[in-house]
């Protein structure tokens, strides 16, 4: 399964935001990597740079890589509607997202692992692919087997966001997809436009 395994805190320095969850060395250094600190002059950013970082940090964020985040856009723009915003839905939509989201596990590289072996259901059945995307109505569980894991046990005690679009069911150990999220209730800081206006150079 391809995914990102560099330095996660170089990246997250970079865009100045803990886009893989909390940060240490980002809140020690608030400022971008790099041997000359954060006295280093940096020059301008061209559009182009701009529009390409919002991209990068988009699919650090998600956790997806160039060939999947470009296939989604050509999806999103086929869909009604505006297509950052679509992009953004579909990204939210992913398996290895809703299981995050639901708080089954601490971030979303453990959510990934956690489908990609076999501990997640989908209505039911076993779902080992992190990019399955969800519909309304669908239902994700932790599989019978897995419900004593201590990971998954853990990251649920801990987790206090609830999500609108999510109904979760503590008891079954399952949530439900009430409907696709709006714009308004994503929470992720990116600049959705800057992509598309990227792509459509």
């Amino acid at each position: 399964m391809a995914r990102y395994t560099g330095p996660k805190s170089k990246v997250a320095r970079r865009f100045r935001e803990p886009i893989f969850g909390p940060d240490k060395a980002l809140e020690r250094r608030q400022y971008g990597p790099g041997q000359h600190g954060p006295n280093k002059r940096r020059g301008k950013q061209s559009e182009y740079a701009v529009q390409l970082a919002e991209k990068q940090k988009a699919k650090y964020t998600y956790g997806i890589l160039e060939k999947q985040f470009s296939n989604l856009f050509k999806k999103a723009s086929a869909m009604k509607g505006i297509t950052g915003e679509n992009l953004l839905i579909l990204c939210e939509s992913r398996l290895d997202n809703v299981v995050y989201r639901l708080g089954i596990a601490p971030t979303r590289s453990g959510a990934r692992q956690l489908v990609s072996h076999k501990h997640i259901t989908v209505n039911g059945k076993i779902v080992n692919i992190p990019s399955y995307t969800l519909r309304t109505g669908d239902v994700v569980g932790v599989r019978e087997k897995s419900k004593s894991l201590e990971i998954i046990a853990n990251s649920l005690a801990s987790s206090s966001a609830k999500q609108d679009w999510l109904d979760w069911n503590s008891a079954q150990m399952t949530g439900s997809v009430v409907s696709l999220p709006s714009r308004e209730m994503i929470a992720e800081n990116i600049k959705e436009q800057l992509i598309v206006e990227l792509y459509s150079k």
